[in-house]
């Protein structure tokens, strides 16, 4: 075969590995091909069989917002009561628009209070964050066309028959794939991990052949890489990928779980020489783990598959490791020391090192499989009983969960809600001006500004010139193609179904312009069919959309003069302070468990209150990620300190587990040295971190790290050898649980270096 006739053979796929490149999984392509089918078919049978061109307006835009504007995901019901919900928003802000148009004064303040519930909305799930243009279409259109209300039911009439095609036709014109985007990327980090787990355990004896070093450091890279894969769909996308399905709510939760295992795995020191001696329950601790995230990989891939192996696996887990805290208890040297010195000192603290790390690890994998058991249990669920949200288990309830993820938002400190009010008032304005110009098709105003609408005012200026320049150029196509084909109108039906598809492909593998663009021309091909063809109409568009981009940097500059990079430091200042005060707490709690006169409850309140932190931060870095232009601080740096917060938070949730189960025992003067040394380590390493966020607040230099504590630690262990052992001289169980959580406080101790360099890095000085 020749060359030419190779390429002839292998041309024809060209344009679909071109498309395929640029749209993954066709996401883009489904949604256009399926509106280009669907939003013709309804104009047309609305202007030329029930001769109503508000019906058939209404049903284009319908059908373009219901099919093109949103995708939802999960199983199809969910989708289908997803659709249904939009509609009935659709009809709802289809009355509210047409009620307070006619009034000035009345519909800008409407706007205002409907924008800002319906971008706030958000907040709470990825569903009502991705619906947020869809249904601010829906009031647009009404509040910018004031029309008497006899005109009412024609609007309702042409919504309701998009939303009647709309149903069937994200069940039957090419259905998405039923997958959460987390799932896949979750799964990959499960088994790199488990095979991590593995190698690490070779290399701690037993049977078997031991992972040369090699092996174990690729088994680290592949574990590392796929769990920034991980992060990285999470953080990309504009919101939460998250429902408030059971489902959705539990795999969203392991982001920061596989995220925070990674980070204990890559923090586990590689023993060049022969590793220092191992409780067997260790060893056998990382096998039983490994097991768990295979076959939580396995529920994530096929959420249909048997939870029972994952339940035994957990029981089996919980069982080894409640046998190794009592075996530690055998292996801590009670004695006397040899000497005072720090290296004796440090190696007695280092005999429970290998149980600790397993401990950390166990519990870190409990976690994780507890919330992949909750959503593969969840999926699983009879129709019905998903349908009216019945969970499997206790739970938040979505009402109580959405209430929890609005009031975190309820701040100025908050990235989602400064966009939200910023947003409002645009609409707001630009209604106000829209009908102080009296400009034709005054909504072509605020579909300029919810264009350009984004993270700041430096980006809402690109975004406007942008939004200007598709404009202009999908108005001078539009034009083109009205003075070509003259008083043949009827080419504009064979026109339509095309620019619909074109609409619906290019913001996605072209560019914000093209589709900008795509849509003028769609808009031009819409207003002329069934009139006569003016081409000039076309070009006062123009001055519409630069008057909705004016709108947008305007308010911008008021409700965003400082970036997405001085946000993110905000909120890195917040969730550090917040999360350093949660683990202050949770050792409080833990020491406090250790005695009957002083009983204690678990820090409920410091722990919401460090999520709610946590939530906002994610907020906020999705922000930064989706600024455009040079930034003060490498990707990298601002992703170390933002991972940092969740190894922090979810350091204090393992001090509290660790000590939730233990009953309460008698105090003693000794004990109470120990709770000093565990105290002021703890006192020391928050207050670090308290520093650290007044760094990034501005307001302070980065702290230098803490270096270990030979008095501290000395301290800890002369209490422990002479107080907190038994009748017969040997160590307890709570001498293991005072020593574990002094290691917990060390992990947060040793995260310093990474953090005070990547904040060195990202805080303009």
């Amino acid at each position: 075969m020749t060359v030419r006739s190779r390429e002839r053979t292998r041309s024809p796929s060209r344009p679909a590995t071109w498309l395929r490149e640029r749209d993954p999984d066709l996401a883009a392509t489904r949604r256009a091909g399926r509106t280009a089918l669907v939003m013709p078919a309804l104009f047309a049978l609305c202007s030329e069989v029930f001769h109503s061109s508000t019906m058939a307006g209404f049903a284009a835009f319908g059908s373009f917002s219901m099919l093109l504007l949103v995708d939802f995901s999960g199983p199809m019901v969910e989708r289908l009561r997803a659709q249904a919900g939009l509609a009935v928003a659709w009809a709802m802000l289809i009355c509210l628009g047409t009620l307070v148009a006619p009034v000035t004064w009345l519909a800008v303040v409407t706007t205002l209070l409907a924008g800002f519930a319906v971008l706030f909305s958000g907040v709470v799930s990825s569903v009502l964050a991705g619906s947020a243009t869809a249904l601010l279409l829906g009031f647009v259109l009404p509040v910018t066309t004031p029309v008497p209300l006899s005109q009412l039911p024609e609007r309702l009439a042409g919504a309701g028959l998009a939303a009647a095609a709309a149903l069937p036709a994200v069940c039957l014109l090419w259905p998405r794939p039923v997958a959460d985007p987390l799932s896949a990327p979750a799964a990959r980090v499960c088994r790199a991990t488990a095979a991590h787990l593995r190698a690490d355990a070779s290399g701690l004896g037993g049977q078997g052949s031991a992972a040369d070093p090699e092996q174990r450091r690729a088994a680290a890279g592949r574990t590392a890489d796929a769990s920034a894969d991980l992060r990285r769909a999470f953080d990309t996308t504009p919101y939460r990928p998250t429902g408030l399905s059971t489902t959705s709510r539990a795999v969203v939760r392991l982001v920061d779980e596989l995220t925070w295992l990674s980070t204990i795995l890559a923090d586990e020191p590689a023993y060049t020489d022969e590793p220092p001696p191992c409780d067997p329950a260790a060893r056998t601790a990382r096998l039983a783990a490994a097991g768990i995230l295979d076959r939580a990989a396995d529920l994530l891939t096929d959420m249909n598959r048997d939870v029972g192996p994952l339940r035994s696996a957990m029981k089996e887990l919980r069982a080894t490791m409640k046998g190794m805290e009592k075996s530690s208890t055998v292996r801590l040297p009670a004695g006397r020391p040899a000497d005072g010195s720090a290296a004796e000192t440090y190696g007695f603290i280092a005999t429970l090192d290998l149980s600790f790390r397993a401990q950390e690890l166990g519990f870190a994998v409990l976690q994780i499989a507890g919330n992949v058991e909750l959503a593969a249990t969840a999926w699983q669920r009879h129709w019905h009983d998903r349908l009216l949200g019945r969970a499997p288990v206790t739970l938040t309830e979505p009402l109580t969960s959405a209430r929890e993820r609005a009031a975190a938002h309820l701040g100025l400190r908050s990235v989602w809600l400064r966009n939200s009010l910023r947003g409002a008032v645009g609409l707001g304005v630009a209604v106000l001006l829209a009908d102080l110009t009296g400009v034709q098709h005054s909504f072509w105003v605020l579909l300029g500004t919810l264009s350009v609408l984004r993270s700041n005012a430096l980006n809402t200026g690109q975004n406007a010139l942008r939004a200007v320049l598709g404009t202009v150029l999908g108005s001078v196509i539009g034009a083109g193609l009205l003075q070509l084909i003259g008083h043949h109108g009827t080419v504009l039906w064979f026109l339509l179904p095309v620019a619909v598809l074109v609409a619906g492909i290019a913001p996605a593998v072209i560019s914000f312009t093209a589709g900008q663009a795509a849509f003028t021309v769609t808009l031009v091909v819409l207003f002329n069919i069934g009139q006569n063809p003016d081409w000039h109409i076309v070009l006062l568009r123009v001055q519409d959309i630069a008057l909705g981009c004016a709108v947008s940097i305007l308010v911008a500059l008021f409700f965003w003069p400082r970036g997405a990079t001085a946000a993110v430091h905000e909120a890195l200042a917040e969730a550090y302070d917040d999360s350093a005060r949660y683990l202050a707490d949770a050792v409080d709690y833990a020491l406090g468990r250790c005695t009957a006169a002083v009983p204690v409850s678990e820090p409920v309140q410091p722990n919401r209150q460090a999520a709610a932190a946590a939530r906002r931060l994610d907020d906020a870095f999705r922000t930064y990620l989706a600024e455009r232009g040079a930034k003060p601080a490498t990707l990298a740096d601002m992703t170390t300190l933002v991972t940092g917060v969740a190894a922090l938070r979810l350091a204090a949730d393992a001090v509290v587990s660790l000590w939730r189960d233990c009953g309460p025992v008698q105090q003693t003067a000794g004990r109470t040295e120990a709770h000093r040394a565990v105290l002021g380590a703890a006192s020391q390493v928050t207050e670090w971190y308290r520093g650290l966020a007044a760094s990034l607040g501005r307001d302070a230099p980065v702290p230098d790290p803490l270096r270990l504590q030979p008095e501290s630690a000395a301290r800890l262990v002369d209490s422990v050898r002479s107080d907190l052992v038994d009748g017969r001289g040997r160590a307890t169980a709570t001498a293991v649980r005072i020593i574990w959580t002094g290691d917990h406080i060390d992990v947060a101790r040793r995260l310093q270096p990474g953090l005070a360099q990547a904040a060195q890095e990202s805080t303009p000085r």
